[in-house]
């Protein structure tokens, strides 16, 4: 689901707003007790395996697939781009925003609330210390979250219709991203990539230009 650009924050009952995760977009892949987490390429994050592998032990049984964010948090459950770009500090998790199929259930013609509802469903059946984090939204008021996320220098955040398919073609998305522009952690972030790319292995390096990428999420 592409994710489009909006300038401000604004309000509408027919909308909800989640916060914007600092990590890698990926979407997990669960089925016959296995779980693979693949970029928005199509790549497969094998620096992420020991991830992928806690993520199917959590859920065994589950046949699906999860839109998310691969991030890794501080003590203060913030996420840090340069902890989870270099394997540092906190294992990594995944936070999971979307349900596109389940159980052999096609969900993805059905509302976004809906499948919301059933993403949570789906994360009941897992241990509460798994890897697997469910994405709250707020319901209408994407103003005072953005306030909120300005005041604790978070990435900034992303409102979704409330009844929304789920589509890959950019011109039918119904999501959108609202940026912080103060967001500390992104001042630097394009001369990191370029600096260190070609120096260490680097989670989810792939043919693809990971900055070009990032920088489009």
């Amino acid at each position: 689901m592409p994710l489009l650009k909006r300038a401000a924050p604004f309000d509408d009952p027919n909308w909800i707003f989640e916060l914007k995760y600092d990590g890698f977009r990926a979407l997990t892949v669960i089925e016959n007790g296995r779980a693979q987490l693949l970029s928005r390429n199509g790549h497969p994050f094998a620096s992420f395996s020991a991830l992928a592998e806690s993520i199917s032990d959590s859920l065994p049984t589950a046949k699906a697939v999860i839109d998310g964010e691969i991030c890794s948090l501080d003590r203060r459950g913030r996420p840090q781009f340069k902890n989870l770009l270099f394997r540092r500090g906190n294992p990594p998790c995944f936070f999971a925003f979307d349900l596109l199929t389940c159980d052999g259930m096609d969900l993805r013609t059905e509302r976004l609330v809906d499948r919301k509802q059933e993403l949570r469903r789906l994360l009941a059946r897992a241990p509460a210390d798994c890897p697997l984090k469910y994405t709250e939204y707020i319901d209408g008021s994407g103003i005072a979250l953005f306030q909120r996320v300005r005041d604790l220098d978070l990435e900034g955040i992303v409102a979704k219709h409330k009844s929304g398919p789920y589509v890959t073609e950019r011109e039918n998305s119904t999501w959108f991203k609202i940026r912080n522009r103060g967001y500390s952690q992104m001042q630097g972030r394009e001369e990191l990539f370029e600096r260190e790319r070609h120096k260490e292995s680097v989670p989810g390096w792939h043919s693809c230009n990971l900055a070009c990428a990032k920088s489009e999420s």
